[in-house]
């Protein structure tokens, strides 16, 4: 069995270990992600939900539910936990817009607005009304994006049709990465005679370059250019995880791909290593401290069994809304479900509750309490705990 030794494994590479593994990285420590595959933010629409029950989001946070991990920060870290996100998306070149005070709308792919806090510079001209004008252009084959449901909401929207050689979301993102492609697209636009004060497209708009590519289509149009978030797979959310992935490794940060966790060494109150497999070996990763950031149940950080709720890498306790009738409400489409506030609670410095290593802290959606569909608290609650669990695991190294 190889041993490889680190200051910090964090476990999972969703938006919230990202985020704890690049505040610890920047504090020179030695940091390591494990994880078992693409995290959830790859399905997302990009954009960064801090709280979307109201107009203003770091108001709503004060009225949540008092066992709310949020309550666990101050409002002004949970700012800061937003201005370094921004900043580090400058920094590569994909800038989020907007503001923690103030939601904003943006126009989804049902032709639905959509509550969201922060978004990435490609949807920043978004339409806040049904009455904008916009003119959508979609793809000749694309099965992911329907501009009929547009329309049939916004009697200010027609739309042109682009055959691009290819029909799958990731294929034409590919060919707007090619600068021939993208000047051939441009003349065909040209010639459109486009009327509306606003032009849509499916978020196909690039895989790392569309910053840059909505620039270039606006200014040769003269005219807005947003993109509208599209049904997974996600360009958007694919762009925000690689972003944070790659402003991870240049803080001298690792990523263990395709390593599940399946068992741990420990002594005593302290957890002294994971292992994890790698092509069916066994590797022994030892550190001071462990965070986990494996997800709820979509991102396997959480299992449920007939009548219990299963952590499945440290095995921690888990909060269950009660019996399991009481999981589930009789409406489907209720954001209701008791079994969202699953998952493993906290303490003020974010280690389990009941855990019985002092040295294991826990960060995003796997945290009890949460209710993220409910509470309209995505991206931002990940970016506010992942800040938060970090800073409490640099405490308990030094």
């Amino acid at each position: 069995m190889s041993v490889i030794e680190y200051d910090v494994i964090v476990i999972g590479a969703g938006v919230s270990g990202l985020t704890a593994g690049t505040l610890l990285a920047k504090h020179g420590l030695n940091v390591a992600l494990v994880t078992t595959g693409e995290p959830t933010a790859c399905l997302s629409t990009g954009c960064i939900d801090v709280c979307s029950v109201s107009e203003h989001p770091l108001k709503a946070i004060v009225n949540l539910p008092q066992r709310h991990p949020y309550h666990l920060i101050s409002i002004e870290n949970i700012r800061q936990s937003l201005r370094d996100f921004q900043q580090a998306m400058t920094d590569v070149g994909m800038p989020y817009e907007g503001s923690p005070e103030n939601n904003r709308r943006v126009l989804s792919a049902i032709g639905t607005f959509k509550t969201t806090c922060l978004t990435p510079v490609t949807m920043q001209a978004s339409p806040q009304n049904e009455d904008e004008k916009i003119h959508i252009i979609t793809f000749a084959g694309l099965k992911d994006f329907y501009p009929g449901y547009i329309i049939s909401r916004h009697k200010n929207a027609s739309f042109s049709i682009y055959d691009a050689g290819v029909a799958t979301t990731m294929g034409i993102s590919a060919n707007f990465e090619n600068e021939a492609f993208l000047e051939a697209f441009i003349l065909w636009l040209e010639k459109q005679n486009i009327r509306e004060d606003k032009i849509a497209f499916p978020a196909v708009l690039g895989l790392e370059s569309a910053s840059a590519i909505v620039k270039t289509i606006e200014s040769r149009m003269e005219c807005p250019v947003f993109e509208i978030p599209t049904i997974p797979p996600s360009m958007p959310g694919r762009r925000l995880f690689n972003h944070l992935k790659d402003h991870f490794r240049r803080h001298g940060g690792v990523i263990y791909w395709g390593w599940p966790v399946v068992g741990m060494e420990k002594s005593g109150r302290k957890i002294e290593a994971v292992i994890a497999e790698s092509q069916g070996r066994p590797n022994s990763l030892n550190a001071k401290a462990f965070i986990l950031a494996t997800g709820s149940f979509v991102g396997g950080g959480l299992h449920a069994n007939r009548d219990s709720i299963v952590e499945k890498v440290f095995h921690l306790p888990v909060f269950l809304p009660g019996k399991r009738e009481t999981w589930f409400d009789h409406d489907y489409f209720s954001l209701n479900h008791g079994i969202g506030q699953a998952g493993v609670a906290v303490d003020s410095d974010f280690r389990p509750v009941d855990c019985p290593w002092d040295n294991v802290f826990a960060c995003g959606a796997i945290l009890a309490h949460t209710e993220t569909l409910k509470n309209g608290c995505g991206h931002g609650f990940a970016l506010a705990t992942g800040q938060a669990a970090a800073r409490s695991c640099l405490e308990c190294i030094r």
